[in-house]
């Protein structure tokens, strides 16, 4: 698959500052595959780790079956957004990943729901029994990347 070019490539963000938007973010925005061919976009916390981008979700609803159906997907994390009312504009800084999405098992769900609990709560042994309870009940799925961009606004150059 070829992806666009970015079209305003003086607002382009390198391939680091991108990464670190996704590593500093706290909230991003899955867009899946919905029902009846309607996109279906949804906030979620999330972990970006060695490359690839982690969340959980129910075992079952909109997003779990979208994902079943279709692993392709896109995420967006806003980094910055100040409004900046004399230009009529906003100044912002954002990252989208373009990849698949893969529902993780055993182990490897185990680890990607710690390093998101850890995310939010870097309290292992907090961690540790929230993810006891909460393992059983969750899907864990993995978004391995084919293509990231980066972009600022120009008030931003």
């Amino acid at each position: 698959m070829s992806f666009r070019s970015m079209r305003r490539t003086r607002q382009e963000l390198s391939r680091a500052e991108t990464e670190d938007i996704l590593r500093r973010g706290s909230t991003g925005v899955l867009a899946v595959h919905g029902d009846d061919g309607y996109p279906y976009a949804v906030p979620l916390n999330y972990v970006y780790k060695d490359g690839k981008i982690y969340f959980h979700c129910a075992r079952a609803g909109h997003k779990f079956d979208a994902l079943l159906r279709d692993d392709k997907v896109s995420f967006c994390v806003i980094d910055k957004d100040t409004v900046v009312p004399d230009e009529f504009a906003t100044y912002y800084k954002s990252a989208v990943a373009f990849g698949r999405a893969r529902l993780l098992e055993g182990e490897e769900a185990a680890r990607a729901v710690y390093d998101l609990g850890y995310k939010y709560n870097p309290a292992p042994d907090k961690v540790r029994a929230e993810l006891a309870k909460a393992l059983p009940r969750v899907a864990c799925f993995q978004i391995a990347i084919d293509h990231l961009t980066g972009k600022q606004a120009k008030g931003l150059l």
